[in-house]
């Protein structure tokens, strides 16, 4: 009995300090991730610290070049050059009558202005200045000494592409983008990078206001505007709903138009590099310049489709489709109201408009898109600080796929929009699935052309969303996104031009909004474009692939009639 109780007394020894070994390499692994983490997070704001310290230089540089400028050059009529459009400053810097270094120091100083009110910049490219001392050897390019914005997710060499995540600091690009190299051979000048939405998600930039209410955005980016022309990108509406709360023209080519080289940017749903400017002509002149050899030498991926200017200043009557609501998203009344205003005048100047209805919204956008961009089910973007104005959106992706199904699964009766969306978020499950998804995209494409064609239309007149949302409902609400991100999936061309403002009418018929579904996200869409009495509201413009220069034409079209029913 002795030697047993020794026994169980050292087998008792024995699990107490197995026990506390235990305990210890716990706190131990414990300490380690904890100091991983600590680390971790120390790295990322210094990572953050530089970025804005590059930043600030580049913006405290740009200043003083500024000043520097002016007091050299008092003569300068900066005021007149910003009142130029792009073809008419193109013809002055063509004949001699205005310096790149007058326009671009003028724009320069415009920018920094609106930048101290906006917080719009993510850098000011000093390499610019650089630039003027070579820009007279591209004398003869298209955008000769014209200024130019472009996105931060377009290369450019030494610096970084973050897309507002941390992960893609301190990893400067190697070369410029194939379209900054095409903009600098034709003689254009970069000279800054502007905010965009943490890691592609938004369509709205709310970096850009820092905090601001809608209307100063609005009116610093449209009326104050620090630049003629803009690169940017859309994957579901990121050229085209800013340029339509901003009162501009946006547009986004046939998805392959222009090169995708050095361009960070989603896949799944096809991406397109486009232009944004206060004119069409200013848009059509911008896809002139970029479709050249030189772009299709440098990508010979591109198709090499030169523009067609004939198509483009063509005046033959057109058979325009026409759609106010899309069935997925009631339109705001000043949206429907646009598209009523514009389809009468285009009817009255000769052209013929059919009604059109785009094909299965219900289950295209839960079943192609969403399921598209989140094949993985949003695994790769769980992680990392978020940007406050993404939260809402982003909170669902993180939910382990059963409680996503769960949730989609509770709220169908109820809600049946919000539990389709929810179910897609789950993403594809496996590579069999996606390719399935993948060739139901390419079936849904054949189907939508041939529907096209059987109403015979050239071109499609329908809304984009309007007027401006309020601060911080982008992240709370995405379903008006379907007006535009369907011609992403479609890969049409399609742009938008502003046609209208809100009026206390629109106003008074939004307080009777019910929404097609009548479920929160209805409820949200009409608080979020509440009070934008006087914000602009501009329509869309589709065509069908590989037609950029008929869907440009037809939006030039638009443009012109507007203008001549002002008069």
């Amino acid at each position: 009995m002795e030697l047993y109780y020794k026994n169980d007394k050292l087998l008792f020894l024995d699990f107490k300090v197995a026990a506390l070994l235990t305990g210890v390499a716990c706190f131990g692994g414990y300490l380690i991730v904890l100091v991983k983490k600590i680390n971790s997070h120390r790295k990322a704001e210094e990572k953050i610290k530089r970025a804005r310290n590059r930043r600030d230089e580049s913006l405290q540089r740009a200043e003083q070049a500024v000043l520097r400028y002016k007091e050299s050059h008092p003569t300068t009529d900066s005021a007149l050059i910003l009142t130029l459009s792009l073809s008419e400053l193109t013809q002055q810097l063509n004949k001699g009558l205005l310096s790149p270094e007058d326009v671009l120091y003028s724009y320069m100083e415009k920018t920094l202005a609106v930048n101290k009110k906006l917080n719009c910049c993510t850098e000011v490219l000093l390499e610019s200045l650089d630039q003027l001392k070579t820009v007279g050897s591209n004398k003869d390019g298209l955008l000769y000494g014209v200024p130019v914005s472009i996105k931060e997710n377009l290369a450019f060499k030494n610096h970084d592409c973050s897309c507002g995540v941390i992960i893609n600091l301190d990893q400067p690009a190697e070369k410029d983008s194939v379209l900054v190299q095409v903009l600098k051979k034709q003689g254009a000048i970069p000279f800054v990078r502007t905010n965009l939405p943490q890691a592609l998600l938004k369509y709205i930039f709310y970096q850009l206001i820092n905090y601001l209410w809608r209307f100063i955005w609005w009116e610093g980016l449209s009326s104050g505007r620090g630049s003629l022309l803009g690169i940017g990108t859309d994957i579901g509406g990121s050229i085209r709903i800013p340029a339509s709360f901003c009162g501009i023209c946006g547009f986004k080519p046939t998805a392959g138009r222009l090169s995708h080289c050095f361009i960070f940017c989603m896949k799944l749903v096809p991406s397109s590099p486009g232009p944004m400017a206060r004119d069409v002509d200013s848009l059509a002149l911008c896809m002139q310049a970029l479709l050249c050899d030189h772009m299709f030498s440098l990508d010979p991926t591109v198709p090499p489709l030169p523009f067609n200017m004939e198509i483009y200043r063509s005046s033959r009557p057109l058979r325009i489709g026409y759609l106010e609501n899309d069935g997925y998203t009631q339109p705001s009344p000043s949206m429907a109201r646009g598209v009523r205003e514009v389809k009468a005048l285009l009817e009255q100047a000769g052209h013929t408009l059919v009604p059109y209805c785009p094909l299965k919204m219900d289950q295209i956008i839960p079943e192609l898109l969403i399921k598209g961009l989140f094949a993985d089910g949003a695994t790769t973007l769980k992680g990392g600080p978020v940007d406050p104005c993404l939260e809402p959106q982003v909170f669902p992706y993180g939910f382990p796929k059963w409680l996503k199904k769960t949730i989609s699964f509770l709220l169908k009766p109820v809600f049946p929009r919000v539990s389709a969306n929810f179910g897609a978020l789950c993403g594809v499950g496996s590579v069999p699935e996606l390719w399935k998804q993948h060739a139901a995209v390419e079936d849904y494409i054949h189907e939508t052309i041939a529907h096209w064609r059987s109403c015979k239309i050239d071109v499609l007149l329908c809304p984009v969303i309007g007027p401006a949302y309020n601060f911080l409902y982008c992240g709370k609400t995405t379903t008006a996104v379907s007006y535009t991100i369907l011609y992403n999936l479609l890969t049409f061309p399609a742009g938008v031009v502003t046609v209208s403002t809100v009026t206390a009418k629109d106003e008074e018929e939004l307080k009777h909004y019910k929404g097609c579904y009548q479920d929160m996200w209805d409820k949200l869409f009409k608080e979020a474009v509440a009070g934008g009495e006087g914000l602009p509201v501009a329509v869309q413009c589709v065509a069908l692939p590989w037609q950029d220069e008929l869907c440009l034409r037809f939006m030039k079209e638009v443009e012109q009639l507007v203008k001549e029913s002002k008069k």
